[in-house]
């Protein structure tokens, strides 16, 4: 029997799809989890034909340069894709692929967690249980803002953005987007389109950020167009944490300007801005938009899928170059 190729997988992966990469393939694992520099990636996948790695790790256009001639593939376990330099990848001839459609309803469902959290305050009432802090009930204390009735913007209108529309329109919600392009009327479902995102943002009550992180989006939401949005609006955020400009964010929220933001993405993750940490209105998650079993398998799944495809000469699913 031919040796099965050779695949660097940078992360520990679920253990379903670490038996279905040991079934068809020689797997070079990573057991404990740690998280790999630059070189050491460079170097652990000499003899490689796919890299295999998540969102963590930093695929530079130095790294990627410095790949050996055998990788053919990066077959990334994300939908986002900011991570690798997809220009450097195609002067290599490297194909790149990600995971789309598997997690948008995981990600929506922690999006509403946000909004929700967020608007009610809950990492206030939180606190207050498991410190000890719990006074007698009052009729002014931790007031939030009502969800339902309200009207809800998103950037954004793909897979996670729909979905999440889909879940608003549970609380009554009015919904307005902005995205690239209009959608037809049967997927808008009612939805408000705005082409310019200027436009819209006077409309939001809440405002739920779910388009990818490209140079055109990086600080997306800065001051001018915070300054746009109604006085204590909710901001929420599930997508990358370059397209929010965090200075921005964080005078915003400290002055009252806004009511409060939930924040499941950063900027130099896992190393975010400790002000975000000091700050009240502040309901905040670590990047765990896929992070159920059923997600993270299917995420895997669907990067062997295309490695798969890749090897035996296809075309695969997910191409991005």
């Amino acid at each position: 029997m031919a040796d099965k190729p050779a695949v660097l997988v940078t992360r520990k992966l679920p253990d379903a799809v670490e038996a279905r990469l040991d079934r068809d393939y020689d797997a070079r694992l990573n057991a404990d989890d740690r998280l790999y520099s630059g070189e050491e990636l460079i170097e652990r996948s000499t003899g490689a034909v796919a890299v295999i790695p998540c969102h963590t790790e930093k695929l530079s256009a130095g790294v990627i340069e410095r790949l050996p001639e055998t990788v053919r593939a990066i077959c990334s376990f994300s939908v986002g894709y900011d991570h690798i330099d997809l220009n450097a990848a195609k002067a290599r001839g490297i194909v790149v692929t990600n995971t789309p459609d598997v997690l948008s309803d995981a990600t929506a469902e922690i999006a509403m967690l946000l909004l929700l959290g967020a608007a009610r305050r809950a990492f206030e009432g939180e606190r207050e249980i498991r410190t000890d802090t719990w006074a007698e009930w009052s009729a002014i204390h931790n007031l939030g803002i009502q969800v339902t009735g309200k009207r809800l913007g998103v950037v954004g209108m793909g897979r996670v953005g729909r979905i999440m529309a889909r879940r608003a329109r549970g609380f009554d919600m009015e919904i307005h987007y902005h995205n690239r392009r209009r959608l037809p009327p049967e997927v808008e479902e009612g939805a408000i389109f705005h082409e310019r995102v200027e436009d819209m943002l006077p409309h939001c009550d809440f405002l739920s950020i779910h388009c990818p992180a490209t140079p055109d989006t990086r600080h997306l939401l800065n001051a001018a167009r915070i300054a746009l949005l109604p006085e204590s609006a909710v901001v929420v955020n599930t997508s990358r944490g370059a397209v929010v400009d965090d200075d921005a964010l964080i005078a915003a929220l400290r002055s009252g300007r806004l009511f409060a933001a939930g924040l499941d993405v950063f900027n130099n993750e896992p190393h975010i801005d400790p002000r975000y940490r000091e700050l009240p209105n502040t309901f905040l998650l670590p990047h765990i938009g896929s992070a159920t079993r059923e997600t993270r398998d299917a995420m895997g799944f669907r990067a062997l899928d295309n490695l798969d495809a890749i090897v035996a000469g296809r075309e695969p699913r997910d191409r991005l170059v």
